[in-house]
């Protein structure tokens, strides 16, 4: 039987889109599924949880991480300078995608870079229309690009109601990074 591979899609302002995408991650690992997870927005130097976890876990999930600061968080960011970041790395996302070396791929964040007009919409949907039918693909970030609504097997919503931030409470190791 040959498996089929669809696209879902984690998006909105409140918690728990990349936690959703590493769950999902986590279960394929425990199949003997080979994992990619590329991560836009989230620095190489940044040490997370998630990077430490997959690093004990050994072979099977892979990340790369483009260096790319988030232009919301760091206003010095250079637009040009990050979309030439961005567009080698959407070549890279192309040939895992395309290849079919990775039952599932996970494009954390995307959709903000697409928000930051970064990258086009255009970009994410050609990812899909030519990914491997027997790849599973993951797209998360803040915002819900409309076009990817008719692409999209699944589409989740997460919705803050209320986050310790508005309290003035920072990230904390181990829970939000």
């Amino acid at each position: 039987m040959k498996k089929t591979g669809l696209v879902q899609v984690y998006y909105g302002r409140g918690k728990g889109k990349t936690t959703s995408a590493l769950g999902l991650a986590l279960r394929a690992w425990g199949w003997g599924r080979k994992i990619i997870i590329f991560q836009f927005f989230k620095p190489k130097n940044l040490l997370s949880g998630e990077v430490k976890a997959i690093e004990k876990l050994g072979e099977g999930i892979k990340i790369v991480r483009f260096g790319q600061r988030h232009p919301i968080f760091c206003k010095k960011i250079k637009k040009e300078k990050a979309r030439n970041v961005l567009n080698k790395a959407l070549k890279e996302i192309r040939h895992s995608l395309k290849v079919g070396n990775y039952d599932l791929v996970i494009l954390d964040e995307i959709l903000n870079a697409v928000d930051c007009d970064l990258i086009s919409e255009g970009d994410i949907i050609e990812l899909i229309k030519n990914k491997s039918k027997s790849t599973e693909l993951i797209i998360t970030g803040r915002p819900l690009v409309n076009k990817l609504r008719e692409y999209a097997d699944y589409i989740s919503e997460i919705k803050e109601i209320k986050h310790p931030f508005q309290k003035g409470i920072k990230a904390r190791e181990g829970i939000e990074y």
